[in-house]
């Protein structure tokens, strides 16, 4: 966010040009990543001619590039050496698990820049034109985003699963409904923390494969069950004890979100229980930072998606007849989880 201007400060362009060219750091950081830069040199490539030789790329497009990387806080320099920053060496080095370089083919993907460079459009007509790409089950940008985002998610799915893991300490094992559910990670996380869970994991089918690659990974694949198709068509079947609803209401306008939520109320338990989790912007819709501007990415990629605020969220869970509803932050994290329960 901009620096706020001190009381009878001059007018000053200089956010207004830093906001112009924004885009280019975006660029700076997945070219990066895209020439593993970063990996370079964590293996001991610290020259602009080190770093050069290890990612068979220009020696004067990687001083450019390096010392961008450095202004931008990616990297740190002494004389003529780079090193990692302690973010980059956890979460820029393709080598780690924390490896988050997958997520720029996601974020920096041809539709979403494509739909930024027309938002003054979908601004004057309330919402974006392309009204068919984020639903098509055939769509690669799918399998990307589970493929890329997945470490991202590590953290909430943590917490996710730690909240659940009281809620059944001793109990049966429970039958858990994982809604949109991507590359599988909220619902996988659960099984492990949760003994004897089962998870039926909604989605389109090819972004389902990644959830049972996931799923096999961390050794729960005999616990984790897949239901493809569309979360609004498919049969869900009954009995469930929890359902996680992970990163989807924002898609769409409340009344499609409160008739998704009726049909899930109808697959599950009495007394049984809803995990949501949530761009939740505060009331007055500018704070904080991330869940407020998460709009925009709504507004631009979407007809009618937003980023709700807690009271609206609420009130949807509410008229689709769940209660209880509270909001569990998460803390550094930029989501929030809600909670709520069936009658």
């Amino acid at each position: 966010m901009a620096a706020q201007e001190k009381p009878g400060a001059p007018p000053n362009p200089v956010a207004i040009f830093n906001a112009a060219r924004a885009y280019q750091d975006s660029f700076v950081v997945k070219a990066g990543v895209d020439l593993d830069v970063f990996t370079a040199v964590a293996k001991g490539s610290h020259t602009a001619a080190e770093i050069a030789r290890a990612t068979n790329a220009s020696e004067r497009g990687i001083r450019i590039l390096s010392d961008a990387l450095t202004v931008l806080g990616f990297l740190d320099k002494t004389g003529d050496r780079y090193s990692l920053t302690p973010d980059s060496a956890t979460f820029l080095d393709s080598r780690s698990p924390a490896y988050l370089g997958g997520a720029f083919k996601f974020l920096l993907h041809a539709s979403h820049v494509e739909n930024m460079a027309h938002f003054a459009e979908s601004v004057r007509r309330g919402g974006s034109s392309n009204t068919d790409h984020h639903l098509d089950p055939d769509d690669d940008i799918w399998v990307d985003f589970a493929r890329g985002m997945a470490p991202m998610m590590v953290p909430a799915a943590q917490a996710m699963a730690a909240s659940l893991k009281g809620v059944f300490d001793g109990k049966a094992a429970p039958k858990i409904l994982d809604i949109a559910a991507g590359h599988g990670v909220f619902g996988v996380t659960v099984a492990q923390q949760i003994p004897g869970a089962h998870i039926y994991a909604v989605d389109w089918a090819k972004v389902l494969q990644v959830a049972k690659e996931n799923a096999k990974a961390c050794g729960v694949s005999d616990r984790h069950h897949l239901i493809p198709g569309s979360a609004f068509d498919v049969d869900y079947g009954t009995g469930y004890d929890v359902v996680l609803l992970t990163n989807f209401l924002h898609h769409f306008d409340a009344a499609t979100n409160v008739e998704l939520l009726k049909k899930i109320a109808r697959a599950m338990k009495p007394a049984s229980h809803l995990v949501i989790l949530e761009f939740v912007p505060n009331a007055d819709r500018v704070s904080p930072p991330v869940p407020a501007m998460f709009s925009v990415n709504m507004l631009a990629g979407t007809p009618h998606g937003d980023a709700f605020t807690f009271a609206e969220i609420e009130k949807m869970c509410t008229d689709a007849g769940f209660a209880g509803v509270r909001a569990v932050p998460l803390e550094p994290l930029p989501q929030t989880m809600l909670l709520a329960r069936t009658l």
